[in-house]
């Protein structure tokens, strides 16, 4: 199992970015999907997931909510994170990460495979 993000970079505040990550993973449509990120000196927290097969229940981390959106593509196996209004604070490295389970949210724990992450620095 592989899970590929990109699309990091680095933006001014109130700007948006769209990140990708693609996974080579059996029966991806099985699969629950997930946004963490990290910032420096602090732990990874949950920021998003989507629900498996067609993606129809979502949930985000109060600090995201209106501003990020998941969705996922299950022909490319894909998930996506689109972020805008995007604020210093949301500087960190993002990861993306899969599990059988759908849940409204998760700790690191929880999660079946993980990718490697992308950055994303804001600048104010």
């Amino acid at each position: 199992v592989q899970l590929q993000a990109s699309g990091g970079g680095a933006v001014q505040a109130g700007g948006s970015l769209r990140l990708s990550c693609a996974a080579s993973i059996d029966s991806f449509s099985t699969y629950a999907m997930a946004w963490f990120r990290q910032a420096p000196g602090k732990e990874r927290e949950f920021v998003c997931t989507i629900s498996w097969l067609d993606g129809t229940s979502t949930n985000y981390a109060g600090s995201v909510k209106g501003r990020f959106t998941i969705s996922r593509d299950n022909a490319k196996n894909t998930v996506y994170l689109q972020m805008n209004s995007l604020k210093p604070e949301d500087t960190a490295v993002y990861y993306c990460a899969a599990d059988k389970y759908y849940r409204d949210t998760y700790a690191s724990d929880d999660m079946d495979h993980w990718g490697k992450g992308t950055q994303v620095t804001v600048s104010s």
